[in-house]
């Protein structure tokens, strides 16, 4: 897994634009208060974190690539940035933030119960989880058959994974957070195409 994502971001634009970057960029923002400590899961090239820090938060950025950190610190330089361990566990103390930030990283993710457990125990008692993936729904997934079933469902593909409302809330749930909510958001209804969820750690 390693190794597929060094190759992705070795090849990947110094500073590429998230995909919704607004939208998902003012979901965090809305949650994250000054002076927290925010884990960007998944940091990629650094917009998320260089804007939590913009925003008065104290971010720390970890990634499975270091060709991906390469970049996050040429765009936000001084931050704290990390490299995934080997075996899937975060570089950081127990109970040691306030909010996990985790966009559109979910449906790459192998191990998904591990990346959830570990993202529950670096959380502190009460700290929450923002959580974004794509969705298709029944209308665009009906569409994907039709036109391009196999193109999208390439078992070589990244995304390993596709939540609907109700996964992606039993996922949350069976990581042991409560008070999962679970929205559709983007696109035009009733054709959505993403999701959106908050969660907080007991």
């Amino acid at each position: 897994m390693r190794a597929h994502y060094e190759s992705f971001w070795a090849d990947a634009p110094e500073d590429p634009e998230p995909w919704a970057w607004e939208r998902r960029r003012a979901f965090l923002l809305a949650e994250a208060r000054p002076g927290e400590r925010v884990l960007d899961l998944g940091c990629g090239a650094g917009r998320f974190v260089a804007a939590l820090r913009e925003a008065g938060a104290d971010p720390v950025g970890v990634e499975i690539a270091e060709a991906a950190l390469e970049r996050a610190r040429r765009n936000a330089p001084g931050a704290d940035l990390r490299l995934i361990e080997p075996d899937g566990s975060l570089p950081l103390e127990h109970a040691s933030v306030d909010l996990v930030w985790c966009s559109e990283v979910l449906e790459h993710v192998a191990d998904t119960e591990l990346t959830l457990l570990e993202a529950r125990r670096v959380l502190r008692p009460g700290g929450r989880m923002l959580v974004t993936v794509p969705f298709h729904g029944r209308v665009k997934t009906a569409l994907i058959a039709l036109a391009r079933f196999d193109a999208h469902f390439d078992p070589l593909g990244q995304h390993l994974r596709f939540y609907t409302r109700a996964s992606l809330a039993t996922t949350l749930e069976r990581s042991a957070f409560e008070d999962v909510r679970v929205r559709a958001w983007g696109g035009v209804p009733p054709v959505r195409t993403g999701l959106m969820a908050w969660a907080r750690r007991p």
